[in-house]
């Protein structure tokens, strides 16, 4: 499993882009931000949707009728399995689309529990966050302590 930097390195190829470097006085959340979010949030949505019709593509390719049950059988599996990922990149885009109107509405990079800033770094890392680490952490150890 990637580790987080890893991943937010991920991101940031994807898109093109080196770990954002804020200038000494700069706001927080100003438009090279906000343009620097964006660029990460639109080239990740490419990625998924790409990935989405490539799977349509492989699944009317591949598809067969294989009068071997086991056969057909490996095959459901697989398309199975290939759906189920899709459907968790489905819901991660529509996650995505929700961000990148909250970059429009300028609602973007502020806790939604306590307000505060929730850092550049953690939103490169994880750029649908909307919630900073103590909040995400003790929601965390709330739903633990609800399932035990």
């Amino acid at each position: 499993m990637p580790t987080t930097k890893t991943k937010s390195l991920g991101l940031l190829a994807l898109a093109g882009l080196e770990a954002y470097e804020a200038g000494k006085d700069e706001e927080y959340m100003g438009e090279a931000q906000l343009t620097h979010f964006r660029s990460i949030l639109q080239a990740w949505r490419d990625q998924l949707r790409e990935e989405v019709d490539r799977t349509v593509t492989h699944m009317k390719d591949e598809a067969a009728n294989f009068p071997d049950p086991v056969d057909r059988a490996a095959q459901e599996e697989e398309f199975s399995l290939e759906l189920r990922t899709r459907d968790r990149e489905r819901k991660l885009i529509k996650k995505i689309e929700k961000t990148l109107k909250r970059i429009e509405e300028d609602d973007f990079g502020f806790c939604d529990s306590c307000g505060i800033e929730i850092g550049i770094r953690r939103l490169e890392a994880r750029p649908t966050a909307d919630l900073c680490v103590d909040c995400k952490t003790m929601a965390e150890i709330k739903e633990k302590q609800l399932q035990g």
